[in-house]
C-alpha cells in the first residue's frame, strides 16, 4: 500500500480537516455516509476494514481495537490515529501534510504495525 490509501473518517474528526483531505484529493468516505449518527465505534471499525480502507480517527476506542485485532492476527487495512489534543498544536493543513508524507513513504506505513500515531513536531 505505497502511496495513498483510501480514508473512512470516524465522525470525531473534525469537518474542516475532512475537507482538507478531500481537496488535497485523498479518497474518503465519513463515518456519517455509511451509518446513522451515534453508531457505536466498533461497527465503525469493522466497516473500514470490510471497505479496504484506513480508518481515520481521534477515538481511544479505535486505537484499543486496532490493538486488539492485531493481537488476534486479524488484518485491517490501517489506523491513522491521534488525540483532540493535536488540533490545538497543529493546523489542519499541518495534519493533511502528515498524511501526506505517509503516503510519500518508500514503504507501506502499516507493514509493521497498522496503527500509525500523528504527533505534532517538536
Amino acid at each position: 500500500m505505497i502511496g495513498r490509501f483510501p480514508l473512512y473518517t470516524d465522525a470525531d474528526v473534525h469537518g474542516p480537516l475532512v475537507k482538507a483531505l478531500k481537496k488535497a484529493g485523498w479518497d474518503l468516505v465519513r463515518a456519517i455516509d455509511e451509518m446513522p449518527e451515534g453508531t457505536a465505534d466498533l461497527p465503525h471499525f469493522e466497516r473500514a476494514a470490510a471497505l479496504g480502507r484506513v480508518l481515520v480517527s481521534n477515538d481511544q476506542d479505535h486505537e484499543e481495537e486496532g490493538n486488539r485485532w492485531h493481537r488476534q492476527g486479524r488484518s485491517f487495512p490501517g489506523l491513522v490515529s491521534w488525540r483532540q489534543k493535536v488540533y490545538s498544536q497543529m493546523t489542519y493543513s499541518e495534519i493533511v501534510e502528515a498524511f501526506e508524507e505517509l503516503a510519500a513513504r518508500d514503504e507501506n506505513p502499516f507493514a509493521y504495525y497498522p496503527i500509525v500515531r500523528i504527533r505534532p513536531q517538536s
